[in-house]
């Protein structure tokens, strides 16, 4: 993959900071904490943390943080501990971690560097310097994460791709094991959209894939939720945190919104428009099911929507 700092100039515009980036500042000591927070709250979210373990559990149970300055001298976990454990971890080995210590000696520097930290900054801080450091490594992170997002979008419809399911599924299931929250999947398949490509042609065919592309992602109005081209005519919404009764809600809107895009389909022998069979189910992930039981229970949701006319929602009871 190219280095980001040689990204060409079209991907560094297409890859902006975050408006208001997520800080993490991770130290012992409520000062350091306080002196952090008066440099970065004015454009900045701060998150604040006062021991590794706290650290670890923001990071594994909320959205994680874009950068983390991080104390490397703590009581318990200390810092380089901390930093070995989120890079261990793929769903949050990506956030740079700056660590920022009293320590300045070149073996401890170099020891930091070594377990994944992307900087070292030497205490007292100076709100310039610290400053410039976070903004490079939050610039940096935006154009890796551009980069990293190209390899999983389809190509036509412009959602996240089955790659990028596929990982985001897995990332979830543990997410929502750890917080005991409900995980939900739609599956959804465009209703006789063969007999729509032979109709109409393949070009107006990509051109509708296009339009229910864009309108179930409008559909998913929180940050977390996903969409994506499962493959062919399917597309599946991936929705943590979200119950049996959200889900089946949530599934009706989006087939209520395809067909209120009134598409023609002259050729489909449910009714004269293009329509959605959408299958749903919701679990609790724990050690007695998995993502791939998530997966088929969907799919048999699915099977079942159209088993029963098509046009419509059908939920798997919930597990």
């Amino acid at each position: 993959m190219m280095p980001a700092y040689n990204l060409p100039p079209e991907f560094r515009a297409l890859a902006p900071l975050p408006e208001r980036p997520r800080l993490l500042v991770v130290d012992d000591q409520p000062i350091n904490i306080q002196t952090l927070y008066q440099i970065f709250h004015a454009d900045h979210e701060v998150f604040m943390a006062t021991s590794g373990e706290q650290a670890l559990a923001f990071c594994r149970d909320n959205v994680p943080p874009d950068l983390i300055l991080l104390d490397v001298i703590m009581p318990g976990m200390d810092g380089i501990e901390v930093c070995r454990r989120l890079k261990s971890d793929p769903a949050l080995a990506d956030i740079p971690v700056i660590f920022v210590t009293a320590r300045s000696e070149p073996a401890d520097e170099a020891g930091a560097l070594a377990e994944g930290g992307v900087d070292f900054i030497a205490k007292p801080v100076n709100p310039a310097v610290v400053r410039a450091r976070v903004k490079t490594h939050l610039t940096l992170k935006a154009q890796t994460d551009l980069l990293h997002s190209l390899v999983f979008i389809d190509g036509l419809t412009g959602v996240a791709n089955r790659r990028r399911f596929d990982e985001a599924l897995q990332i979830e299931w543990r997410r929502c094991r750890r917080s005991n929250t409900p995980l939900t999947l739609l599956m959804i398949d465009i209703d006789h959209f063969k007999r729509y490509n032979d109709h109409y042609g393949h070009q107006t065919g990509d051109a509708c894939l296009q339009k229910i592309a864009a309108t179930l992602k409008a559909g998913l109005r929180r940050a977390h939720d996903l969409v994506a081209r499962y493959g062919g005519e399917e597309f599946v919404c991936l929705m943590p945190e979200c119950d049996y009764p959200a889900g089946q809600n949530k599934a009706e809107e989006l087939r209520a919104a395809i067909a209120a895009l009134g598409i023609p389909h002259a050729d489909s022998p449910t009714v004269s428009r293009v329509t959605l069979s959408i299958g749903t189910a919701v679990m609790h992930p724990n050690g007695e099911n998995s993502p791939d039981a998530l997966i088929a229970a969907a799919d048999a949701a699915l099977y079942e929507a159209k088993n029963r006319g098509r046009d419509r929602v059908f939920a798997a009871p919930p597990a």
